[in-house]
């Protein structure tokens, strides 16, 4: 309940190494992905790790370090809203369409952290131990691998792609301490439609659920638009409950 948090850390974290500490925003961006990795590194070690297996004191834990997140950056930073110049002020014009460069920029961006993260589980030995560790963890433990160590790796990389995330949108919105309570129901949204077991289906579920929003926002309410798209997956939840691209495990 609390990843939404870790966003909100890479977009303070940016913040200060832009406004504050005046380096250049590609250093922020990489400061902010090390600096949530490091943060989501010490409260796996210390906190999650102790909740594995019990589901409702995960979630409960996790509610609650959502809140301790948010009046910690709160007491530090104050309510106040955040801002930072956009990096990259020009646009691209398409007849009447004008789509600036930096949203170009966050599209490959974007595409290419899921390349790399699907190469990072696919072809390195770091990604075939944790695909053993989450299909069978006794046979892996067994063979010898640490899985709290990959458990701790994985949860840090992440709480990386949360604070990579949160520092390229800090530019386009505005920072505050409860901003990342907004990205929490469409995550969960995004979880269920695409699988929970498919790098795939989160980028299609959450390719689908945003374009969804945008499109009908157009013709109607932002509000309505969300009504409609939890119409949808509860629909897909009751034909498909593990999602509509869940890998089966091979054992």
């Amino acid at each position: 309940m609390a990843h939404g948090e870790f966003i909100m850390f890479g977009a303070y974290s940016a913040v200060v190494c832009v406004n504050t500490l005046h380096l250049p925003f590609a250093a922020a961006v990489l400061i902010a992905a090390l600096f949530t990795a490091l943060v989501g590194s010490v409260v796996e070690r210390f906190i999650i790790q102790r909740l594995y297996g019990k589901v409702a004191e995960t979630l409960l834990g996790t509610f609650a370090l959502s809140y301790i997140f948010q009046q910690l950056v709160r007491t530090i930073f104050g309510p106040e809203d955040q801002l930072m110049a956009l990096p990259l002020d020009t646009t691209l014009h398409f007849g009447s369409i004008v789509v600036p460069v930096y949203n170009v920029v966050l599209i490959v961006v974007s595409i290419l952290v899921l390349a790399g993260t699907l190469l990072l589980l696919i072809k390195t030995k770091f990604g075939m131990q944790l695909r053993a560790n989450v299909q069978n963890r006794t046979m892996v433990q067994c063979l010898g691998v640490n899985s709290a160590r990959i458990d701790n790796l994985t949860f840090s990389y992440g709480c990386a792609l949360a604070g990579l995330a949160g520092a390229l949108i800090a530019p386009v919105k505005s920072v505050t301490p409860d901003m990342g309570v907004t990205y929490v129901v469409d995550s969960f949204m995004v979880v269920v439609l695409g699988g929970l077991n498919s790098i795939f289906g989160s980028f299609m579920g959450s390719f689908v659920v945003s374009e969804s929003s945008t499109v009908m926002a157009g013709y109607m309410s932002e509000i309505t638009a969300k009504l409609l798209i939890f119409i949808v997956i509860i629909g897909v939840i009751r034909f498909r409950p593990q999602g509509l691209f869940f890998n089966k495990d091979k054992r």
